[in-house]
């Protein structure tokens, strides 16, 4: 029904006039304060589309603070919700707690002004590695307070901020079934590799190795059931790991030729053209039930 519902309003409602069209998405979707009347829906791709009628994540929970709450980025679909209060708890077997949980989504989805290609759709969240010791915290106190690095000073391994507790939590996340894949530090990927057991680890090609995510683990869900306008994104965890858990040889690229790349023999390449990004894109790039979701009041 929600999908009928919203895909007819963008029929009725067309685009909007020339200059909203002009006007970057980001924009238009950072400048939301609240989320949409509707029914909720993941729309489009994790790093193309909006979320129909998301959820705010309450600033304080029993297990759980959400922080930099001035970038109004505390929104999700009701998965993720659920998804980030049974972690939380989890946590608190590790000796947190809880859990001090970044960037989720705005509260329309859209691209961001700033930060995240993705967390358009509402089934991203980033947790902090810092290690949640007071969740009484200010607003003030989550503006100022950082999260933990735990990748070391030549970013070939973990330090010793990464813990036991860490290894657990992240490990906890990858096994549940909501869970499409874990973006972490490349040395997290490592430090997984070595010491998980090697009967069990189904779940570790879940966990992705990606650069800029020293400071906090990015959660990312599957499209749930029913959702017609979610776009899965493929490859899927299973095509990518064709029965392997993402241990092998390539797995040391991330920390040898990605960070110290051999040097070419040949002419110069010529620099690839700039492609389109998320900050780049006005309302025609996203699916048309965005407008409608936009624009609800």
């Amino acid at each position: 029904m929600v999908v009928r519902i919203l895909a007819c309003a963008a029929l009725m409602l067309g685009l909007a006039g020339p200059a909203i069209a002009q006007t970057k998405a980001n924009q238009l979707f950072g400048a939301q304060r609240s989320a949409s009347p509707h029914q909720a829906e993941p729309i489009g791709e994790y790093a193309k589309g909006c979320a129909a009628g998301n959820v705010q994540l309450p600033e304080t929970g029993p297990t759980w603070q959400a922080m930099r709450l001035s970038r109004n980025r505390n929104w999700a679909q009701p998965e993720m919700i659920a998804f980030v209060q049974r972690l939380s708890q989890e946590a608190t077997r590790w000796g947190w707690q809880g859990l001090y949980v970044g960037d989720m989504s705005q509260p329309r989805g859209g691209p961001m002004t700033s930060g995240h290609a993705s967390h358009q759709i509402g089934l991203d969240a980033d947790i902090w590695m810092l290690p949640a010791t007071n969740l009484r915290l200010s607003r003030a106190d989550r503006e100022r307070i950082s999260s933990l690095n735990v990748r070391s000073a030549d970013q070939r391994s973990v330090n010793a901020n990464f813990t036991r507790a860490h290894y657990e939590i992240i490990k906890a996340a990858a096994k549940d079934s909501a869970v499409d894949r874990i973006f972490v530090t490349p040395p997290v990927k490592v430090e997984f590799c070595k010491y998980a057991r090697r009967s069990d680890t189904s779940w570790l090609q879940k966990i992705r190795p990606l650069y800029g995510h020293n400071t906090h683990f990015h959660v990312r869900l599957k499209c749930p059931r029913g959702s017609r306008l979610c776009e899965t994104q493929r490859p899927t965890v299973n095509e990518l790991s064709k029965g392997g858990n993402g241990c092998d040889e390539t797995l040391n690229w991330w920390v040898t030729d990605y960070l110290n790349p051999p040097k070419s023999t040949g002419a110069p390449a010529k620099p690839a053209p700039r492609k389109r990004g998320a900050r780049d894109y006005v309302m025609a790039d996203l699916p048309a039930q965005c407008d409608t979701v936009l624009r609800a009041n």
